[in-house]
């Protein structure tokens, strides 16, 4: 059973020693079978999702809070905001990156996350939409260079 409301506040958030605001997110992916292909290749894909506004393209991320630990924040934020759940393989980085919202910094950690079940219900499915794409689509749609970094770290490793 997964809950179906996001954490809210940040009563609970971590910050660093300088004051930035430490959050942990995901790439979600997969690798699927290439359709046509004799052979055993595989093609990876990743999911991105809207901002709650509905732009943008990006991987889901969020506050990393004082009763969980970095790993168990991106399982939290890839269920809560794009709906998956799997396994945190390995660390992608650590990158520094103004808030778009305000004029503070974020520390993020990314991880990659081998998807093992897609949710029919998550916390929010309402506000954010989520697809599965090529490498090739983040590369020229994800705005953010710190996450298509995160991206080229995650192909290297695969």
């Amino acid at each position: 059973m997964v809950a179906l409301e996001s954490r809210q506040g940040r009563k609970l958030q971590r910050y660093s020693s300088n004051g930035s605001r430490l959050v942990v997110g995901s790439i979600p992916y997969r690798l699927k079978k290439d359709k046509g292909e004799v052979s055993d290749h595989q093609v990876l894909e990743v999911l991105v999702i809207t901002s709650q506004k509905g732009h943008g393209m990006m991987f889901p991320k969020g506050g990393w809070e004082l009763d969980e630990t970095l790993k168990q924040a991106a399982l939290r934020e890839a269920m809560e905001e794009a709906g998956v759940v799997g396994t945190v393989e390995f660390n992608l980085g650590k990158w520094t990156y103004k808030s778009k919202r305000s004029d503070i910094s974020h520390e993020g950690f990314m991880f990659a996350l081998n998807v093992t079940e897609e949710l029919l219900q998550w916390p929010e499915m309402n506000s954010r939409k989520r697809k599965w794409v090529t490498v090739d689509e983040v590369r020229e749609g994800c705005q953010e260079e710190w996450m298509k970094e995160a991206l080229e770290r995650l192909v290297a490793s695969l």
